[in-house]
């Protein structure tokens, strides 16, 4: 699959999956006032941002550094892919929902929730396989990361109108799609290997 700026903002706004995290932020900033709410997602998402950007800036450096090849990624991200999108299809971490008294800082909001292993894997993926369109990634991933702030600042509006179960819903919709360019992913890698071997 070659990637350009709407599929790689589909594929990082599938990963970093504000939908789902809607009622864990919900539930992790229950009790914080509305301005302060506020300004804690948007303080989150902007460390989520600078450390998925320093993933995406060095994850050639960081791959070279461990020998990994293409192939090797190209796998990799698609089994990642297809684990994201099965837990988004039957989730089972919404199931344990940690409970902290203070206000939330970096974790668990901006890690793992938005810049998680998932997140982090996908810039590394993008950065190592086209290089020379880092400037596109870097624009797709600011767009999600504005994407998500958008959602999630108006979460308890989502929620509410929505209700969980529709907001369930749409997650299990794009676990599909998800699934699908899991497979594709994959199926590039088959024809990748097929052609060195």
């Amino acid at each position: 699959m070659v990637y350009n700026f709407f599929s790689a903002f589909i594929l990082l706004f599938l990963v970093t999956d504000p939908l789902g995290n809607i009622p864990l932020f919900i539930h992790h900033l229950q009790n914080i006032d509305k301005k302060r709410k506020i300004y804690i997602i948007a303080r989150e998402i902007c460390i989520a941002f600078f450390i998925l950007l320093f993933f995406m800036l060095a994850g050639k450096t960081f791959l070279n550094l461990l020998h990994l090849s293409e192939l090797s990624m190209q796998f990799a991200g698609s089994i990642i892919m297809f684990l994201i999108a099965v837990n988004m299809i039957f989730p089972m971490r919404k199931n344990i929902i940690e409970h902290y008294d203070d206000e939330p800082f970096i974790v668990p909001l901006a890690i793992p929730l938005v810049a998680g292993p998932s997140s982090i894997a996908t810039v590394m993926l993008l950065s190592s396989q086209y290089p020379q369109n880092m400037y596109m990634w870097a624009g797709a991933l600011i767009f999600t990361m504005i994407c998500c702030a958008v959602i999630l600042f108006m979460s308890d509006f989502i929620q509410n109108i929505l209700g969980a179960k529709v907001v369930a819903a749409f997650e299990k919709l794009m676990g599909l799609m998800l699934v699908a360019m899991s497979v594709e992913m994959f199926l590039k890698g088959v024809r990748l290997f097929i052609k060195i071997g």
